[in-house]
């Protein structure tokens, strides 16, 4: 089941944390190694959703101290380093390699209805990255998240060129929001797991880390 959320609603975040806690508890076992795998291209705005939400996501977790391995969060593809069509296969073989069982949650962009433009999407099972341009390409992930960047079906080579850098920068703000609130508290013996929706504990949660 896929759940879609306006990004540009005051509760976007509320709702996306909501669901993702529901369904990283059902799903993460203890201890299994987390990959968030980001999936796109820096040479294109409208598929640059990835390599942004890899960009800030590690940032983010450099700046509260925390090593991506350290709590078992892995992060692949950012604005240095993206995972893009030409690497995929390979990028997941080192996942694997490296990492015994693995949950991976995997982040892109995609197309969709003009009512739908500048929505979040958080769904269980894999990926289909490339689906929206005909591109075939390995299926990703245990979980999957997508902002919705611009118009799918008008096979338009420009139309991933031309979509708005706003649109793209505000869903993955949303996006590694939700991530770090959901995955943070998994992992760190500094913050419980925060297993139900709490509106006072999500506000101070998000007052603590700008004031770090």
């Amino acid at each position: 089941m896929i759940h879609y959320f306006d990004a540009s609603r005051l509760t976007a975040v509320d709702s996306i944390c909501f669901h993702l806690n529901i369904l990283l508890k059902k799903y993460v076992l203890p201890g299994q190694p987390v990959i968030v795998m980001c999936i796109g291209s820096d040479r294109s705005t409208g598929d640059s959703l990835g390599p942004i939400v890899g960009y800030k996501l590690s940032k983010a977790l450099r700046k509260s101290g925390k090593k991506q391995q350290k709590n078992g969060i892995t992060v692949y593809g950012t604005l240095s380093s993206p995972v893009h069509a030409t690497n995929l296969e390979s990028i997941l073989s080192e996942i694997y390699f490296r990492h015994s069982k693995p949950f991976c949650i995997a982040v892109d962009a995609s197309l969709g209805t003009q009512g739908h433009i500048g929505y979040v999407t958080v769904g269980t099972g894999p990926l289909k990255p490339g689906l929206g341009v005909n591109k075939q390409l390995p299926d990703v992930g245990d979980l999957h998240i997508t902002g919705i960047v611009n118009l799918s079906g008008t096979n338009d080579p420009m139309l991933l060129q031309t979509t708005r850098l706003n649109v793209v920068m505000e869903l993955a703000d949303i996006i590694v929001t939700g991530l770090l609130y959901c995955l943070d508290p998994i992992h760190s013996v500094q913050k419980p797991h925060i297993s139900f929706f709490n509106p006072i504990k999500l506000s101070h949660y998000f007052t603590d880390r700008q004031t770090e």
